[in-house]
Order: structure tokens, then C-alpha cells, then sequence
């Protein structure tokens, strides 16, 4: 009979343990050494990552992006930030001061405070109807808000038809269409033949007006702010016509003196006369001299605001503007074209110092003062060539900087060449169906937008705040565009460009004349995918030290990236990154 072995149970613990640690030691090697380890060592990034609590770990991880070290995408943000701007948060703004609607301004959390993550789209989203279809109507699932249709479509806003919403061209003022209210202003000032070019449409809805002045040459700039009208600006920017989300309240507006030959308020309930007149104050630096100011609905002639239509009617006196028409309950003035007039008033209203520069319009308060008019009359309407010649001829402006006519017309040259190169050489989809919103994020003079004239898009010129500033010659070409700092979000909604252009990019991160950066070229990038529509592309012009950076970065955004020369013109060693925002869902 066999004896039995004393040891068995001892030998079975030790063959467990010895299991159990080469098992460990094969698990360390597989995690250290093979890619099996990346998704526990990426989900461990991403909370941090998407971490606000420490700065110092988030500044970490943004450098791991841009050195590549962090391959896996982003992961989204939550779903309910399907509509986030960052700058206009409800929520985060609603403990800020009332006082002349402060609290509705851009108010802009740190990039510490941001989670880096990206915005998704909503739930059935679709890639938008094609322009010019879109201007009538656009997918209800891409924008499912409701409040608009339901509260204004008796007045001709919107209404909800099937799967999409439709837009008949109303507005509260004229609510049977924005094509007879045209044709009523048509009768006193001049629509049509190119003298009026630039527009600035206030409180604007869904941008029905600036739609349809597009068809008379006319370019107009909407805005309103973030409000009850839930996403008035993005059903604009989702139909192709130029918006912008903004405010007017403690602040000058992005825009430099004298850019818009017409400026409308329809119904948009800004006090002009409140506060001694500060708002139309800032209306008359906004307007070139001889444009025109149309004001429709409250308070001209309006029952229960006599008072606040005669303040108004007295600071247009005060400025010396011309009263053209008084017509139920639209008014049109006409802004002086000769020296600055102002007449005694009861506002206080004086000149502006000469060390004011009414060209500097990023975070400055308003100012009870008016700016003089013009340097040897050349802003005035009839004295600027009339459209389209003004796109290509330098303005008076350009005289004021060093080579300024050189720089000008060396700048269209070259955007011309360049912009041939991007559609013939590297198949950017530009002058197709498919890219209909275009913003370029560095425009120095418009060339770019310039070259695009012809083209079926529209182009938002952005002017970097800290850079020289250009922007009054981009308006006097007949252009658009606001000025804007990019260490911060912008003032749109998700998904509202089909095509974003920037040369030299790694510049808007830096204060000028440094190295330094003073913020972080992975969040300049996140912005861009946020403002960028699913399948939207992205040209992005810089070093290629840069570039090489940029494409890591548009790794994790889910970028599909091409890197190529610049065009044989150009003797720069500099790259064209040219990206495809991927289409995907939650």
C-alpha cells in the first residue's frame, strides 16, 4: 500500500504562488512593453485630462498631446453640451451684475476651468442641407428647439414641417416677409448699385432680414445674444447667413469706427437714448459717414413710448443726423458725411479725445463720446469706390501703415495664387455646394475672403486683438468680420463653419513680439473642432516644425489629416495641413 506523501499539500500552495507571480510578471510585460496596456494607461490620462481641479495636471497632459504621447482621441463631453459656448453660459453667467445687461456679455472661464473634451453632435444629427436650399429650410433634428416655431411662427420666424424647419423670411415687424419690408426701405435709400455694401443687422431672430438683402449685394452681419430665443444665431449660421452671437451692453462691439454702411434694428429693443445716449453712441462710431440708421418697431411712434421716441429723435438731432422718413413705425436717418456735428444737447455728449483710438474694440467700455468722422473724407459713402470695386482697390485706410498700399495689393496677389493652389492642387472643396460658412481665423487685410468672391460662401475675418489692427480695411473692401482673441472660445455655436483657414497659427497662442505662449495650441485646436461642422474641413498653414505639431494634435481631435508643400509660388518652407473633421456620434 502506498504511503502518502506528507508534502502534496505544501507542493500545490507552492505551485499556486509560483503561478501566480509569473502570471504577474507577464502582466507587467504585457502592459509596459506591448499596446495591450494603452487603454488602461489612456483611461487614467483622461480623467486627468478631463480634470479641472489640478492646473498643474491638466498643463501636464496638454503637453503629452503635443508631443504625441497621448494617441488615444479625446473623449467626448457629456451629451447635454451639445450647444456649449463656452463664454456664453447661462448658468455661469447668471450671478453676474444686471447693470445694462453685463451679466449677457462674453464672460470667459480660464482654460484651467475648461475640461478638455469634445463637443458632440446631437442625437440624429445630420450633415446640413446644401446652401442655397438651406436658406429656407435646415434639419429640425440638427437643432430639435422648438420655442422659436412655437412662439413666433405666427409672425413668419420659423415653423416646424415634417423633418425640418422651415423659414418662410418673416420677422416680428414684417411678419408677411422681409422681401416687401425691403422694398419699402428701398424707396429712400439706395439698395441697389453697389453704394451700400456692409450691414449690421441688431437683434436680428433668425436672420431672415440679412438673408435676404444677400440677394442685393448687400453683406450683413447678424447678431443677438444667448437668450429666451433659444439658438436664434445657430438656426442663422445653420441656414448660411453671416451671424455672430454678441450682446450690446457695457462693452464697444468687436468691430472697429465706421464699418457698416447700414446699420437695422427691427424690433431689437436696445435703449439707444438710456444711459446719455451711450448706445447710439456706439451705433454712430459703428457707422461710416453718410450711411444709414434704420430703426423699426419700438419706441418710433409706439403707443405708451413717447418719451423714450422723443429722447430718441433728440440725440439723432444732437449728432446732426439727417431724418430721412417717418413712416409708421420704422424711422431712417442718414448719418452726416462732412466733419464731426454735434449741437448742444442734454446728454453731455462731447468729442472723444484724440488719444482715443475708435479702432480698438476688444474689451474696451463704452464711451460717452463721439469719435471724429474720417481723414480727409476718405470713409464716407460716395466717396469709397462702390461695390464690388471697393474688394480690390486699396482704401484710404491702408495709407495710414508703413507700405500700406504695397502690403495691400502684395496680399491679394498672393491669396489669389494661393487660394487656386488649395482648389486645383489639393481638392479643398471650395466654390462647391458642400463649404458654404468659411472663417478665416488670421485675416490680416481679407485677402483670403477676397479671393473667394466669386465662390457661393460667405467669409467671418477675424482679426487677432493683439495683432496690428486691420479690420477697418477688411470692412472698407466690402467685407466682414469681427475682432477677436484666441487664448478664448468664440462667440458661435457648435458646428456652425464648413471650412476654417488659418496661416501661421502657433502666432495666435503668443503675446506679440515674444515666444512665449500664452495659451496652449492643443485648446486653440479643440475650439476649432468645435466650431467645425461633422465632415468640415480644416487648412491650417504654418512651419513645419508647427504643422508636425498640429497633426498630433488633430490625431486625438479624429482628424483625417494630409500635410503638403505650399504652392511653388511661395518660396517659404512653411506646410498646408489640410484636415477632415470625422463624423461621429456618441
Amino acid at each position: 500500500m502506498a504511503q502518502p506523501n506528507r508534502n502534496a499539500r505544501q507542493w500545490k500552495f507552492l505551485d499556486i504562488f509560483t503561478a501566480m507571480f509569473f502570471s504577474l510578471v507577464l502582466l507587467f510585460f504585457l502592459l509596459v512593453f506591448t499596446p495591450f496596456g494603452d487603454p488602461l494607461a489612456y483611461s487614467g490620462r483622461q480623467a486627468l485630462l478631463l480634470s479641472t481641479s489640478d492646473p498643474k495636471q491638466r498643463h501636464r497632459f496638454v503637453s503629452l498631446v503635443e508631443l504625441g504621447e497621448h494617441r488615444q482621441p479625446i473623449d467626448p463631453c457629456p451629451p447635454d453640451s451639445v450647444d456649449h459656448m463656452p463664454c456664453e453660459d447661462p448658468k455661469r453667467n447668471s450671478q453676474l451684475s444686471r447693470y445694462m445687461n453685463f451679466y449677457r456679455e462674453r464672460h470667459c472661464p480660464l482654460p484651467d476651468e475648461m475640461p478638455l473634451c469634445l463637443i458632440p453632435p446631437p442625437l440624429d444629427y445630420k450633415i446640413p442641407i446644401q446652401w442655397p436650399e438651406s436658406l429656407h429650410k435646415v434639419w429640425h433634428s440638427n437643432m430639435p428647439h422648438n420655442k422659436i416655431a412655437t412662439r413666433k411662427g405666427h409672425q413668419g420666424w420659423m415653423k416646424e414641417e415634417g423633418p425640418y424647419f422651415i423659414f418662410p423670411g418673416g420677422g416680428t415687424m414684417f411678419p408677411d416677409g422681409a422681401l416687401p419690408y425691403i422694398d419699402k426701405l428701398r424707396r429712400f435709400m439706395p439698395i441697389k448699385g453697389g453704394i451700400i455694401r456692409t450691414a449690421l443687422d441688431m437683434g436680428c431672430g433668425v436672420a431672415s432680414f440679412g438673408g435676404s438683402l444677400l440677394a442685393e449685394g448687400i453683406l450683413t452681419l447678424s447678431f443677438a445674444p444667448r437668450d429666451s430665443h433659444k439658438a436664434q444665431i445657430q438656426f442663422a449660421l445653420e441656414r448660411g447667413i453671416p451671424a455672430f452671437v454678441l450682446m450690446f451692453g457695457t462693452r464697444r462691439l468687436p468691430f472697429p469706427a465706421f464699418a457698416f454702411d447700414f446699420i437695422h434694428c427691427s424690433r431689437c429693443l436696445i435703449p439707444f437714448a438710456a444711459y446719455n445716449a451711450t448706445y447710439f453712441i456706439e451705433v454712430d462710431r459703428l457707422l461710416r459717414p453718410g450711411g444709414f440708421l434704420v430703426i423699426s418697431g419700438p419706441p418710433v411712434q409706439w403707443p405708451k413710448k413717447e418719451r423714450e421716441w422723443e429722447e430718441l429723435q433728440a440725440v439723432a438731432r444732437a449728432l446732426c443726423y439727417e431724418l430721412i422718413i417717418v413712416e409708421g413705425n420704422t424711422v431712417i436717418w442718414k448719418k452726416p458725411d462732412r466733419d464731426p456735428c454735434l449741437k448742444p444737447n442734454e446728454f453731455r455728449i462731447g468729442l472723444c479725445d484724440e488719444s482715443d483710438d475708435p479702432n480698438v474694440a476688444w474689451y474696451v467700455n463704452l464711451k460717452r463720446c463721439v469719435t471724429p468722422s474720417f481723414i480727409n473724407g476718405g470713409y464716407a459713402i460716395g466717396k469709397i469706390p462702390g461695390w464690388p470695386e471697393r474688394l480690390l482697390r486699396a482704401p484710404s485706410r491702408a495709407l495710414i501703415m508703413n507700405n500700406g498700399i504695397d502690403l495691400f495689393q502684395a496680399d491679394t496677389r498672393r491669396w489669389a495664387t494661393r487660394v487656386a493652389y488649395y482648389k486645383n492642387t489639393l481638392k479643398v472643396k471650395l466654390g462647391t455646394p458642400a463649404i458654404r460658412n468659411v472663417m478665416d481665423m488670421n485675416a490680416f487685410f481679407g485677402g483670403f475672403a477676397a479671393a473667394l468672391e466669386t465662390d457661393p460662401v460667405w467669409v467671418m475675418n477675424v482679426v487677432p486683438a493683439r495683432k496690428p489692427l486691420t479690420l477697418d480695411i477688411i470692412y472698407d473692401r466690402g467685407l466682414i468680420g469681427v475682432y477677436h482673441d484666441w487664448c478664448e472660445p468664440f462667440s458661435t455655436y457648435p458646428r456652425t463653419y464648413d471650412l476654417i483657414h488659418v496661416a501661421s497659427i502657433d502666432s495666435l497662442t503668443r503675446l506679440p513680439g515674444s515666444r512665449n505662449s500664452s495659451c496652449s495650441l492643443v485648446d486653440l485646436m479643440a475650439e476649432i473642432d468645435r466650431m467645425l461642422r461633422p465632415e468640415g474641413t480644416a487648412v491650417i498653414q504654418d512651419s513645419p516644425e508647427v504643422i508636425k505639431k498640429v497633426a498630433r494634435i488633430a490625431h486625438v481631435l479624429r482628424w483625417v489629416t494630409t500635410i503638403n508643400n505650399k504652392e511653388p509660388e511661395s518660396h517659404g518652407r512653411g506646410k498646408i495641413l489640410v484636415a477632415t473633421k470625422t463624423f461621429w456620434h456618441l
